[in-house]
């Protein structure tokens, strides 16, 4: 009998404000550690003004993390100290492992209606590969495996594995999985998951019952309503669901349909320094860090 998932929390994305003024929605960052553990942030960015995003990510540093950025519409182009430059385009996505440090600049571009629509979610390294040789997956859209499933369920598969089918991205140290689902109108969707994992989901289109009780008074919510539970339990989009512990989950979709990412992954359970773009364990390694990035020595693998 299959353990499934109960949500524990629901929270919904904040405007703010990053890089050299890119309007986006975040969904969860600083506040959130250590419940998210091992993801520490993750950022919805879509507007139809270039005006909100053009102005993109500045040359900035990267240590002990890894980035994973999954563009929609439009593009980010990139380039870093270590020579790679490229553009991520619809349906693609970018899996940095910063490591040791990097340096790289991002800067987004609409479509052709100035459209840009995508998500960064970053991600902890354990204290033993904090300062491992950084490395890029650039994973290209026609790699991606799209898992057409029974009653119109699609599932493309990034990282992890549905119905023997494994995506692209692998030999991460944290074990994560990175699922974009997609499910019809008044379809369900269940998935296995491993018992002690952190897992959540993001909607991104439509809505959805996340629990199968369909009781909103058992879990918390963050960001809208205190004392007006809704009435159906459904999740909107921009809206992020936060798992308990269990084996599997189970989603039923509204009338509209939804879509939404998986993300799973092994908690680190280390302690956490954290100033911008850098996370470390200690203060001690943070100031290091900085010190080195004024420095110049800050890149140890060029």
């Amino acid at each position: 009998m299959a353990n499934l998932r109960r949500v524990r929390k629901v929270m919904r994305s904040m405007p703010t404000i990053e890089g050299a003024g890119v309007h986006l929605k975040r969904v969860f960052g600083f506040q959130n550690v250590p419940e998210l553990d091992p993801f520490l942030l993750l950022d919805d960015f879509h507007s139809e003004k270039p005006e909100e995003y053009i102005m993109g990510f500045p040359w900035h540093p990267h240590r002990g993390i890894e980035t994973i950025t999954y563009v929609l519409q439009g593009e980010v182009r990139h380039e870093d100290s270590l020579g790679n430059k490229g553009a991520i385009r619809p349906g693609e996505l970018q899996w940095m492992t910063a490591g040791s440090g990097i340096i790289h600049q991002e800067m987004p571009e609409g479509d052709e209606n100035g459209i840009l629509w995508g998500f960064q979610l970053w991600a902890n390294l354990p204290a033993s590969h904090k300062m491992m040789n950084p490395r890029y997956q650039e994973i290209k859209s026609n790699v991606v495996p799209e898992l057409f499933m029974e009653k119109g369920l699609k599932v493309r598969i990034i990282c992890g594995e549905v119905n023997g089918i494994e995506g692209p991205v692998r030999e991460i140290v944290t074990n994560p999985e990175y699922l974009d689902v997609t499910v019809p109108p008044a379809e369900k969707f269940f998935h296995l998951t491993v018992p002690g994992y952190t897992v959540f989901a993001y909607v991104i289109e439509g809505s959805g019952n996340f629990d199968r009780e369909k009781d909103p008074c058992t879990f918390e919510v963050e960001g809208k309503r205190y004392l007006d539970p809704a009435v159906d339990c459904m999740i909107e989009k921009e809206t992020l669901v936060l798992y308990g512990d269990g084996d599997s989950i189970e989603v039923t979709a509204g009338e509209r349909g939804v879509r939404f990412l998986l993300v799973a992954g092994k908690p680190i359970g280390e302690p956490v320094a954290w100033y911008g773009p850098i996370v470390m364990n200690t203060q001690a390694e943070l100031k290091t860090a900085f010190e080195e990035y004024r420095k110049g020595t800050f890149i140890k693998h060029p």
